[in-house]
């Protein structure tokens, strides 16, 4: 399992949520189903915002199209939207569901929602299958896929698979192999020292020089040597993709 607040871009991540008793504000309409939310409350002192406590959950449409934001949506019903109507009580909830992080975020203060409580994180995620892209034809969208708010409320559990380069921090400066230094800015993420493309990556076994702007311990220094001892950037790539089937880059 993750630890409270501990998420990395590029982690491939089991998430889910037990399903809950809710009620059918609206049922099937074109491609979305709406249900009261069984977790938030109404935050009534927000001046600039307002919800009534309906949550609206895409769902395929008839004709097949799935639209890019119920491509990925997580939440599913039971039973199914198409035999739900108004006033209908179902539950809503997430199976356990393999998603990579794209993005992660903390808000301090926390966001001034609608809804309490307020969220003081965002981890957005992509489902298996579903890779991050621009899509330049929707202009609400950036493709990089559904949020999730840690803490919030909703009783999300998460099982890490896989953390890329889990000895690494963000910022931290290895000299490879064959000799190139690098910043590490994320696991498909590198910039070369030399000017040079990135191309293949960097060549294991990493040597770490600096973290956070200073010379690294021998403690963190060993933690990289033995991490990249065996296998390569590629294998570490070739196993992410294998898990998520996707693309880690637009």
């Amino acid at each position: 399992m993750t630890e409270a607040g501990d998420f990395r871009v590029g982690d491939v991540l089991s998430v889910a949520c037990p399903f809950t008793a809710a009620t059918v504000e609206r049922g099937l309409t074109w491609d979305h189903v709406s249900v009261r939310w069984p977790w938030w409350e109404i935050d009534g002192d927000n001046e600039f915002a307002q919800w009534n406590g309906v949550v609206a959950l895409g769902v395929p449409i008839s004709s097949g199209y799935v639209a890019p934001e119920v491509e990925a949506q997580l939440f599913r019903t039971d039973p199914a939207p198409e035999h739900l109507e108004a006033g209908d009580v179902c539950r809503v909830g997430v199976p356990p569901t393999v998603v990579h992080v794209t993005a992660v975020d903390r808000h301090d203060p926390p966001l001034r929602t609608a809804w309490l409580p307020h969220p003081t994180r965002t981890v957005t995620v992509l489902p298996r299958g579903v890779s991050y892209r621009e899509y330049p034809d929707e202009s609400h969208l950036d493709g990089s896929g559904y949020t999730i708010h840690p803490g919030d409320g909703i009783p999300f559990t998460f099982e890490l698979l896989l953390r890329p380069y889990a000895s690494l921090h963000l910022g931290d400066e290895v000299a490879d192999a064959a000799g190139r230094a690098w910043r590490f800015d994320g696991p498909w993420d590198w910039t070369a020292f030399d000017g040079e493309s990135a191309g293949m990556g960097p060549t294991w076994p990493l040597t770490l020089l600096t973290r956070a702007g200073s010379p690294c311990s021998a403690e963190d220094a060993e933690a990289v040597a033995v991490a990249t001892s065996s296998g390569s950037h590629q294998d570490t790539l070739r196993d992410w993709m294998t898990l998520t089937e996707a693309s880690p880059t637009p």
